[in-house]
């Protein structure tokens, strides 16, 4: 999974300020079901984009099942890694927590302010009734918009 967030305001150097994350470093996230990957793969005046890229394991998935029992292929192959779910949630929680609560020290100014972001989250498959996403989302104030790489 990967989620993208595109800054196009004035000074959109600042993003890394706001986030806490250095655009000039990437930074690993050891998370329970795998590692979370934080890099800016686009750094300029006009547009800063923040990548958070999602790494689950599935066994580390299967590992930590309360429970389970005798184990075999099934607790290995599976599709969560591969949907986009509550582990994005929780990831986004831990590596953004700092920028979560609002608090930008020296550029509260840029905090308090509505930004200009524009946020993707990549490889989210959407098949039957696109009509439900956007009911979920477009009321929160989001514009939805779909693609499709593979011919329908």
């Amino acid at each position: 999974m990967l989620l993208t967030i595109t800054y196009t305001g004035q000074k959109t150097t600042d993003l890394g300020y706001l986030l806490y994350k250095n655009p000039y470093r990437p930074q690993v996230f050891e998370l329970s079901y795998g590692k979370a990957y934080v890099f800016y793969p686009e750094v300029s005046n006009a547009r800063t984009t923040v990548a958070l890229l999602l790494d689950i394991d599935p066994i580390d998935l299967a590992r930590g099942k309360v429970g389970a029992a005798g184990g075999g292929l099934f607790d290995y192959v599976n599709d969560r890694p591969y949907v986009s779910s509550s582990f994005l949630s929780s990831a986004i929680s831990k590596v953004f927590s700092t920028a979560m609560t609002g608090r930008a020290d020296a550029h509260q100014v840029l905090s308090d302010s509505p930004l200009d972001l524009m946020a993707t989250v990549t490889m989210l498959p959407c098949r039957g009734d696109q009509e439900k996403l956007n009911n979920v989302f477009e009321p929160l104030g989001y514009e939805v918009s779909y693609e499709s790489s593979v011919g329908e």
